[in-house]
């Protein structure tokens, strides 16, 4: 069993990538307010909302149970629209020795396809693949498109 690994997944919204793209890349304290029921709020812990190396706080709720993590952003490429963020500590460091992950919008007609990426490495033998956090960006990119399309 590989303890290294990488998902992937996918979902294409109505919201134009750069709408999407900004939220991550600069308005991450609006996401509590449009998925309130598992994120419960992101802080600036170090930094600014979108400078390369701010660190932020946030707390979640995943699998029923509340978390928190601290994340720095890794990189961020302005013209693919992508942003990748690398874990810094948190309960989810309890099984992964480290976590990044990623999330891309790619323009689709009117709206977008959003792209995330998890890369990790586990602690161990028997340490499931994180499913249950690629599905939570999923939910919460459902969350945020619902939020916009409604502002």
């Amino acid at each position: 069993m590989a303890l290294t690994g990488k998902l992937e997944a996918e979902t294409e919204i109505k919201v134009s990538a750069d709408k999407f793209f900004k939220i991550f890349r600069s308005q991450a304290h609006h996401i509590p307010n449009a998925s309130s029921d598992k994120i419960h709020k992101i802080e600036v812990h170090e930094g600014d909302w979108e400078s390369h190396g701010s660190i932020k706080h946030w707390s979640y709720t995943i699998g029923g149970e509340s978390k928190s993590i601290r994340e720095t952003v890794d990189s961020i490429d302005e013209e693919n629209r992508s942003i990748t963020f690398k874990v810094l500590d948190g309960e989810v460091l309890s099984e992964y020795k480290s976590y990044k992950f990623s999330v891309q919008a790619i323009p689709k007609g009117e709206g977008c396809l959003v792209k995330w990426t998890a890369e990790y490495k586990k602690a161990g033998e028997g340490i499931p693949d994180p499913h249950d956090y690629i599905d939570l960006a999923l939910n919460i990119t459902k969350d945020i498109e619902t939020r916009l399309l409604n502002a």
